[in-house]
């Protein structure tokens, strides 16, 4: 099982993988950094110093939360973004009296959420049992709320390097909020870059390409930064096996040329229960 989540993703994903019998190892082919320029740190004070304003900020993976309270605590702001919230909140939850709504595609989102001190009572995020964790899950649950007039911030990477489809699914959602009459503005807290991988690393996606291993994708962006790696532009990929955690992935794959594609949602349980009764494993 080769998995292929940035690496500071992935570790939790190759661990559970392996204590689940599954030899792992992971080859992340996304890399993810801060934005450094000052334009956008310029950008980003313009939209903290209207953060008070907005009804909802969607962050569109835990790396987006990962990033923006980083950047808030590393100007000694936390405090601040929390008052900053707190003007639109009129009674207190839990300990924090919040209002803002924080919107978030699926669980990983929405753990990160939690664990720097956001009230799950003001995190959406579709149910456990949704059958797929994106966007179009996000808007079933949130879309029929009045929007008309409101401010919303969507909280995202900014992709460097290889095309991706990555931002479909955002884009869809901000139209979306469009269409229903919210002004929504995008700020990119991190960027996504593609890795340059070393000749072993080179090497083992060419074996893995006819050996019978197992790719595990979560991203239509990895996919696109490994088949346009020059060494392997010319990589048939008909005998090479992957599980995808969304129908677009699955797709990408199909189009990049892999032989078997299965699909799962993006839960480490339902991999794992995916790898055994599909025959991957």
């Amino acid at each position: 099982m080769i998995v292929t989540r940035p690496a500071r993703d992935a570790a939790q994903w190759v661990k559970t993988l392996t204590n689940s019998g599954f030899e792992t190892l992971a080859l992340p082919l996304i890399e993810i950094g801060p934005m450094l320029g000052s334009a956008d740190t310029k950008t980003f004070q313009e939209a903290w110093g209207r953060f008070g304003d907005y009804t909802a900020c969607m962050f569109v993976s835990a790396n987006a939360v990962h990033y923006f309270f980083k950047q808030i605590m590393a100007a000694g702001q936390l405090n601040k973004a929390y008052l900053a919230i707190n003007t639109i909140a009129k009674e207190p939850i839990n300990s924090f009296p919040f209002g803002m709504r924080f919107l978030a595609p699926g669980p990983g989102t929405a753990a990160a959420l939690l664990a720097v001190g956001l009230p799950a009572g003001h995190i959406d995020s579709p149910p456990p049992d949704a059958g797929q964790f994106d966007s179009e899950a996000l808007w079933q649950l949130v879309g029929q709320r009045d929007w008309q007039g409101k401010r919303v911030l969507v909280l995202r990477g900014q992709t460097s390097g290889a095309a991706s489809q990555a931002a479909v699914g955002r884009e869809w959602l901000a139209q979306q909020f469009l269409a229903a009459g919210a002004q929504v503005d995008m700020l990119s807290v991190y960027q996504r870059f593609a890795p340059e991988l070393t000749g072993s690393q080179i090497q083992q996606a060419q074996a893995a390409s006819r050996n019978g291993s197992v790719w595990l994708f979560s991203s239509s962006e990895a996919v696109a930064n490994l088949t346009q790696q020059p060494p392997l532009a010319g990589v048939d990929w008909r005998l090479a096996r992957a599980l995808a955690t969304h129908p677009r992935i699955a797709q990408t794959l199909r189009s990049a040329g892999w032989g078997v594609v299965q699909e799962s949602r993006p839960i480490l349980s339902d991999i794992v229960n995916a790898l055994r009764q599909d025959g991957l494993a």
